[in-house]
């Protein structure tokens, strides 16, 4: 499969980034997230830009997490924190964006895909939307203290030990009700949906909702604890190879608990 694309565009006051690999559900590689993290530098220093929002290519899915055969070179637990940390320094960027940031969810918000929604501002949804981190029924890797506060915070700790410990996909339905999404709407109807809420976020005191957007993501990382050594011990274990070896071959993974 390609290395996939990541693509800005800015019209007037609206930025639109795309994440565009559909052959894999725009699952993410190293590249997809270095070109991310460039267009969020860009964009942090871009005045002209009021609102910026997120969408997957082809409409079967926003992003269906990280490329996990690109996990096959890892080695050791320390493989597994750096990941841990580039990938934080990629939210950070996203999440400190001053201007309000909107995701377009279509299809399936996985791992990667669902850390990229949740550090957006606001979620719009198409009807039958699934959410997840099914980690321990696939890969048996873990995440890092900072994408959990942030998962935590938007969506309760026992939703998230839904997905974590049960690998449970929650559907568009279940979120909108707890807050998460802002709303629900058909296909068809998800671009005027955002358009319209790009156009009323675009019309308010851009200097009250970059202060707002910091204070608030301040409250949420203030006490974060240190957690390389979970992170560590997870990578390192022989059930993440495992889970990483059994994906590529298509098969069912066999946990040993190591």
């Amino acid at each position: 499969m390609s290395e996939g694309a990541v693509h800005l565009r800015i019209e007037g006051s609206v930025a639109s980034v795309v994440f565009d690999r559909p052959e894999a559900r725009n699952a993410m590689t190293w590249a997809m997230y270095e070109r991310l993290q460039d267009i969020c530098l860009q964009l942090q220093t871009d005045t002209t830009v009021r609102v910026v929002t997120f969408r997957g290519a082809g409409g079967e899915a926003f992003v269906a997490g990280t490329d996990i055969a690109q996990f096959q070179n890892f080695r050791t637990g320390d493989d597994g924190v750096a990941y841990e940390r580039q990938i934080d320094h990629c939210m950070n960027l996203l999440e400190t964006l001053p201007m309000p940031t909107v995701a377009m969810v279509e299809g399936w918000a996985i791992g990667g895909g669902l850390a990229i929604a949740t550090a957006c501002d606001f979620r719009l949804a198409t009807v039958g939307t699934r959410f997840g981190v099914p980690i321990a029924r696939t890969l048996g890797n873990c995440l890092s203290a900072g994408n959990l506060a942030r998962l935590v915070l938007a969506l309760g700790a026992p939703r998230v030990r839904r997905m974590l410990l049960l690998a449970e996909l929650l559907p568009a339905d279940e979120l909108l009700g707890s807050g998460y999404l802002t709303a629900i709407c058909d296909p068809a109807e998800l671009e005027e949906a955002a358009r319209r809420l790009c156009e009323r976020l675009a019309s308010l005191a851009p200097v009250t909702q970059a202060v707002s957007k910091e204070a608030l993501r301040r409250l949420a990382v203030h006490a974060l604890p240190e957690a390389d050594d979970l992170i560590r011990r997870c990578y390192g274990s022989h059930d993440f190879h495992e889970g990483v070896a059994a994906f590529v071959a298509k098969r069912s993974p066999a946990w040993t608990g190591t």
